[in-house]
């Protein structure tokens, strides 16, 4: 097994991570979400067919071929509930839990909306500094909770993964040897007008973190395995990896099941409902996939560092149909298009990812592409 540092350094490098990340528990501290006490299970739909190629940028391609490119381990495909596919690879299996990256990003949001709902603070417009006065002074001084989310703080980052000097592989370096995950944000300068640019900055989720932590007045996985985990019907325990402090990797550090990971995607197509009962707020999930400012659309126009739009810590695809997606590096997916009843997830350890700060090395555009050519033979 891997040292932390070495498996820092292996971080972008091209190294193949499939008998690793099912095992950074192994190699990290974490804390642990037990499994729900009445585990939900996705009822068995209709068999799928997968088709056997997609369009994208023009040419036909092979999904079978992206698959094995890109390491998939996972791919779930639920529709209307149902399980219509599910399929396990190399390291994967339905009860291996695997590093989701940023996808922990949306869990996190989800928290934070249900603790809006809870009345444990009251608007996205208030100031994150007013409840985190260690911020004062620093990029996030002054900067609505809403900027926050909508990953438009105008805070300074660059998370250029091909960049060695780049602050997350800085981030990256400093976590493999011990530190505090809290002791970054304070130091942070502003870049550009809060609400304006929508820069991809996990440092920004970790705020949200140490937001949910202050409102509750509980460590992140407490709140989260009560509120959100146990009332989904999680069906296996999840680790969350900590920091030298004991505090959550709010922004990137949770480990689940294909399966569990599915039931976020359900609940947010579901408007935060869930065999009936309402967990997230309805306002809060129709805001996490909205656009609601000239940043925030999809598209080249700009105003951001991606094509992709955003919302409360979800990306949102181009088009009339309503989809949006949690996304983490190395090509993990919690995809959801609501016009087809369709979630589906992807789990992988794309070898290439970050190799270049490009498309050629990310392939999520074309991931999503691959996602339509699904949704287009259900």
């Amino acid at each position: 097994m891997l040292s932390r540092a070495e498996f820092a350094l292996s971080m972008f490098s091209g190294a193949r991570q499939i008998e690793v990340f099912n095992n950074l528990h192994l190699i990290f501290p974490v804390s642990t979400m037990t499994a729900a006490p009445r585990p939900r299970r996705f009822p068995k739909g209709v068999p799928l067919a997968l088709p056997e190629t997609y369009r994208h940028d023009g040419t036909d391609r092979s999904l079978a071929d992206f698959l094995e490119e890109t390491d998939t381990v996972a791919l779930m495909v639920i529709e209307d509930g149902r399980k219509r596919y599910e399929n396990y690879w190399l390291t994967g299996g339905p009860a291996v839990n695997w590093m989701s990256m940023s996808v922990a990003k949306s869990f996190t949001s989800a928290a934070l909306g249900i603790a809006w709902g809870e009345g444990l603070f009251g608007s996205v417009d208030e100031i994150v500094s007013d409840h985190l006065p260690q911020l004062r002074g620093s990029a996030y001084d002054g900067v609505s909770i809403k900027d926050v989310l909508q990953m438009s703080s105008g805070a300074r980052w660059n998370e250029d993964y091909s960049d060695p000097e780049s602050d997350m592989n800085r981030f990256i370096s400093v976590y493999a040897h011990g530190g505090s995950f809290d002791s970054i944000p304070p130091g942070m300068i502003r870049h550009t007008p809060p609400g304006t640019y929508n820069l991809y900055n996990s440092m920004d989720t970790h705020v949200l973190g140490m937001l949910l932590k202050k409102v509750t007045g509980r460590p992140i996985r407490d709140y989260v395995e009560e509120k959100l985990w146990h009332p989904l019907g999680m069906e296996d325990d999840a680790h969350w990896l900590v920091d030298s402090e004991g505090m959550e990797m709010a922004f990137g550090g949770l480990m689940a099941t294909a399966r569990d990971f599915a039931k976020l995607g359900e609940l947010f197509r579901l408007n935060g409902r869930c065999d009936g009962k309402q967990i997230v707020p309805e306002a809060w999930v129709k805001a996490s996939v909205t656009p609601d400012g000239p940043h925030l659309i999809p598209g080249d126009h700009g105003l951001s560092d991606t094509a992709f739009g955003y919302g409360y810590q979800w990306w949102l695809m181009d088009g009339e149909n309503g989809e949006f997606s949690a996304i983490g590096v190395y090509n993990q997916f919690v995809y959801v298009h609501p016009d087809r009843d369709l979630v589906i997830v992807k789990l992988s350890a794309s070898p290439n990812y970050g190799q270049t700060n490009d498309e050629t090395s990310y392939r999520e555009f074309e991931t999503v592409s691959m996602f339509r050519a699904i949704a287009k033979v259900l």
